[in-house]
């Protein structure tokens, strides 16, 4: 997203930026529902309450950023069992989502007495962004006898098949954020979180990037988190340099080689630094652990994709990492390449897929189901501490 510089002092805007796809969502019964259920319909009033009430655009940046940080230590806090409000489960990381989207709906609306202009409401969206993720809230203890483990997950997507899906990576960042767990050495290891849009642009605007970089040289592991494939967890261990053109929660689409800076030094191929042997060894919950090491490719000389069980061949063009060509593997490819071109060799990190979140048996028809069930939040509640588990082993592992 534009910082350029900002005109202000000029005649007042005359009209709102139009409201994009993903808050239009917000009109949905399901997500009302989630938002009343789940202590957030609040939020949005009382931040319109806040813009309309600046008189000046830096009067407006503070609000925004008050109420987006505002908004990540609420869901933390109910996801950690400190202040619950409303009747939906403490894990539940939709409130948020919708929440979030309620708050940039109202910044997208606002018309200010003063011109702001588009580059000034692109910055103040990325500020409410970067604040209600915790992007901007990762802070680890200082000196020797506490690891540190750093771990982002991702936005709840596909919500036009059903707009009532929930994220168990965006769901385990707030379970674990700012948590202290005991590594299987005996140790014990800070988490510290952030959660990421499911949009291309957004990656390539560097957001990945821009949130990792100052964190990876400090830090003793890190694992981007997102939901994978039903049934089972894995720790994907090629990253591809391709994204393969599935819609994105904007509803846009992107084929084309993952943009990055250099592109000139752009490997095809990442690879995962976790201790993916002893993280499948372990026994880590009820769902099981792979090791996969499959990926699609163009073999070198090769004019068409092929399926490789075992990994890249030398000199291949990617077409999908272990963990596909959506964001899940492209988040998996900037984090290690970031590692990379930081010089941190041997920095354990890469990616963990989730089981998919699944309704349970009778609630799975978005049309008629409701937005919660037992299975749906015992199978999230499963998922979190198995994520735990992995962390605990993988921060453990000599």
């Amino acid at each position: 997203m534009t910082t350029a510089a900002l005109t202000l002092g000029a005649p007042p805007a005359t009209a709102a930026a139009p409201v994009p796809v993903e808050e239009a969502r917000l009109d949905r019964a399901a997500p009302q529902e989630i938002l009343r259920r789940g202590g957030f319909a609040a939020a949005a009033p009382e931040f319109a309450r806040a813009l309309a009430g600046s008189e000046s655009y830096g009067e407006a940046e503070r609000a925004v950023v008050r109420h987006g940080e505002r908004l990540w230590r609420d869901a933390v806090d109910r996801a950690q069992g400190r202040r619950v409000r409303g009747d939906l489960s403490k894990d539940d990381d939709r409130p948020l989502y919708w929440a979030r989207l309620a708050l940039t709906r109202e910044l997208w609306l606002w018309q200010p007495e003063f011109t702001v202009g588009e580059a000034g409401r692109a910055r103040l969206l990325d500020r409410l962004e970067r604040s209600s993720r915790g992007q901007d809230a990762i802070r680890f203890p200082v000196g020797k006898g506490v690891k540190r483990i750093l771990l982002t997950g991702f936005d709840p997507f596909t919500l036009d098949r059903d707009v009532r899906i929930s994220n168990p990576s965006g769901a385990t960042a707030l379970a674990l954020d700012g948590a202290l767990i005991r590594t299987a050495d005996g140790g014990l290891a800070r988490v510290e979180t952030a959660v990421f849009p499911v949009r291309w642009q957004d990656f390539a605007d560097g957001t990945v990037e821009r949130t990792l970089r100052g964190h990876l040289p400090e830090v003793d592991l890190f694992t981007t988190v997102s939901q994978g494939r039903i049934g089972r967890f894995d720790i994907e261990r090629f990253n591809g340099a391709w994204r393969g053109g599935f819609p994105d929660n904007a509803n846009l689409a992107r084929t084309e080689t993952v943009p990055v800076a250099d592109p000139a030094t752009q490997p095809q191929w990442t690879a995962t630094t976790l201790p993916y042997t002893a993280i499948v060894a372990a026994g880590t919950g009820p769902f099981p652990v792979r090791d996969n090491t499959g990926v699609t490719e163009i073999p070198a000389g090769g004019t068409g994709p092929v399926d490789r069980p075992d990994g890249p061949t030398a000199g291949s063009t990617a077409r999908a990492g272990g963990g596909g060509n959506y964001l899940s593997n492209e988040i998996a490819y900037r984090a290690t390449l970031l590692r990379d071109r930081l010089g941190l060799p041997g920095l354990p990190g890469g990616h963990v897929h989730t089981p998919v979140l699944q309704f349970g048996a009778g609630n799975t028809d978005p049309a008629t189901g409701t937005v919660t069930d037992p299975e749906f939040v015992r199978n999230r509640l499963d998922i979190i501490a198995q994520v735990r588990s992995i962390l605990a082993v993988a921060a453990g592992a000599r």
